[in-house]
């Protein structure tokens, strides 16, 4: 527990105890998103954040001591965001007992991560920053174990250890496009997406059946 704390840098950060103060922090984390994204994460400034968030450069730092801190907690909201996403795309089929066609999973997870992009523009600007960032190991875990359950009733024979292992696989490959889709343009970026919709639904029609 120790440990983890050390490799978060919003650890020291105060708690927000009433609910003025909740909205003070995602005030923050709103703006220092738009400033991440508008300047770049060298060119931001706290003050600046701070201005636009509409709160003093002091309740700023009361809340995150630096620039570092803020990219962090905002890098762990896209996670749990895109996480959210595509746990509701497994729990619809589980509500409604039906499962989607794989190549319409793939579509709608690929669809789900480029509507992420769009939604937070400083996700891609800030998987170049060095952070330190990785996501709660028991949060990661969830998802692949979500994904691993999704897969054994697509091949009710797969062992639990083979589908945890596909859905690692699947995540990492949907990951890989944002490094590419970053330095793309806009029609390269669609052409992108289309090649990764085509070699995920190649290659879990080959592992499921």
């Amino acid at each position: 527990m120790a440990a983890a704390a050390m490799d978060d840098p919003t650890a020291s950060r105060r708690v927000p105890r009433q609910e003025r103060a909740a909205r003070t922090v995602e005030a923050l984390l709103d703006a220092a998103g738009e400033a991440f994204a508008e300047r770049g994460f060298e060119s931001a400034t706290m003050t600046q954040i701070a201005q636009q968030a509409g709160v003093s450069i002091g309740a700023a730092y009361q809340y995150f001591p630096n620039k570092d801190a803020l990219a962090f907690a905002l890098r762990k909201r896209y996670g749990d965001e895109i996480d959210a996403r595509w746990s509701t795309l497994v729990e619809s089929g589980e509500s409604s007992g039906e499962q989607l066609p794989l190549a319409e999973l793939v579509e709608r997870l690929f669809d789900m991560m480029v509507e992420l992009m769009a939604d937070c523009p400083a996700y891609l600007p800030l998987l170049s920053v060095s952070l330190g960032f990785r996501r709660d190991a028991a949060a990661r875990n969830r998802l692949r174990e979500r994904f691993s359950a999704l897969f054994q009733r697509y091949d009710a024979a797969l062992a639990p250890d083979e589908a945890y292992r596909i859905a690692e696989v699947m995540l990492q490959i949907v990951k890989s496009l944002n490094p590419l889709y970053a330095a793309a343009r806009p029609k390269e970026r669609r052409l992108l997406v289309a090649e990764y919709k085509g070699v995920l639904s190649a290659w879990l029609a080959a592992r499921l059946g």
